[in-house]
């Protein structure tokens, strides 16, 4: 099977997440999915096959399947757009019904996903506690003004909102036990934010959920996080930019539109290029 290679949320012609991506009349069964999501490699490989108007679509890791993945819908709008031209797909997932637009921009492609609807709640304390020695952190780390919380938009993620760039980088942890915790949890990344201004964030995300340290760039992630900031009444303004993947020498650029409605589907963008004819 042609499973293409695809880096979403690309700066320019470098950086962005490396996503595989197979579109096929019907999708294999769930165990070649996952077979070949390992072989792959990447965090996430998107999988879509054609549904009347729609497209059906399912996310693998190399270990695991997952609800939602921003960056690999992304690609796969990417994919759809070189196979089929400029356009808007309505996209099935396991858990919601979201669309992904894409069009041309010299040799890749701009591209938007519509997340599913987003919610956040307050982290309980003993799991900040916990959340924080596993990265190597203490409560003096975090950053007042954004209190660690549950954050979802298609995915469930705990966000440590952190008080510098340079904690960030510090960030470091170890992979079976920041699986166990995640697993337990039911949490698919941990985002870690550090705000540069209200409306510029530098993040990381631990996927150690999926077998992945780090991933370089999380549109799941990125949405549920903008719902987030509107859910406290963050000076937004209306959109978000993230920088994400440059401690992993993979810099990657997600932009973020964030409507007024409470609970809305965020709009998350950016380039995506293709690896194969980098």
């Amino acid at each position: 099977m042609d499973v293409l290679k695809i880096a979403a949320f690309s700066d320019g012609d470098t950086g962005g997440n490396p996503a595989g991506v197979l579109i096929d009349d019907v999708l294999p069964d769930a165990a070649e999915m996952q077979r070949l999501a390992a072989e792959v490699g990447f965090s996430e490989t998107a999988f879509a096959a054609p549904d009347g108007e729609r497209w059906r679509v399912r996310y693998f890791s190399p270990e695991s399947e997952v609800p939602f993945c921003g960056h690999a819908t992304i690609a796969l709008g990417a994919a759809l757009v070189r196979q089929f031209g400029d356009g808007i797909f309505p996209l099935t997932l396991n858990q919601a019904s979201i669309t992904v637009e894409g069009f041309r921009d010299g040799a890749n492609v701009v591209a938007a996903l519509q997340s599913p609807p987003t919610k956040s709640r307050p982290a309980p304390p003993e799991l900040i506690t916990e959340a924080l020695a596993l990265f190597g952190y203490s409560p003096s780390d975090l950053d007042p003004a954004i209190p660690p919380a549950l954050i979802h938009g298609g995915a469930d993620h705990l966000v440590l909102p952190l008080k510098s760039r340079d904690v960030l980088a510090a960030m470091h942890y170890e992979l079976k036990a920041g699986q166990a915790f995640m697993r337990r949890e039911g949490l698919v990344t941990v985002l870690l934010a550090y705000a540069e201004t209200p409306r510029l964030f530098h993040t990381r995300n631990p996927f150690a959920s999926g077998g992945v340290y780090e991933d370089p760039a999380t549109g799941a992630s990125t949405a549920a996080f903008a719902g987030y900031l509107r859910d406290i009444g963050w000076p937004h303004g209306g959109a978000i930019d993230i920088v994400q993947g440059e401690d992993m020498g993979m810099r990657s650029r997600l932009h973020a539109d964030i409507p007024p409605a409470p609970g809305s589907s965020i709009r998350v963008s950016g380039t995506a290029r293709m690896m194969d004819e980098a």
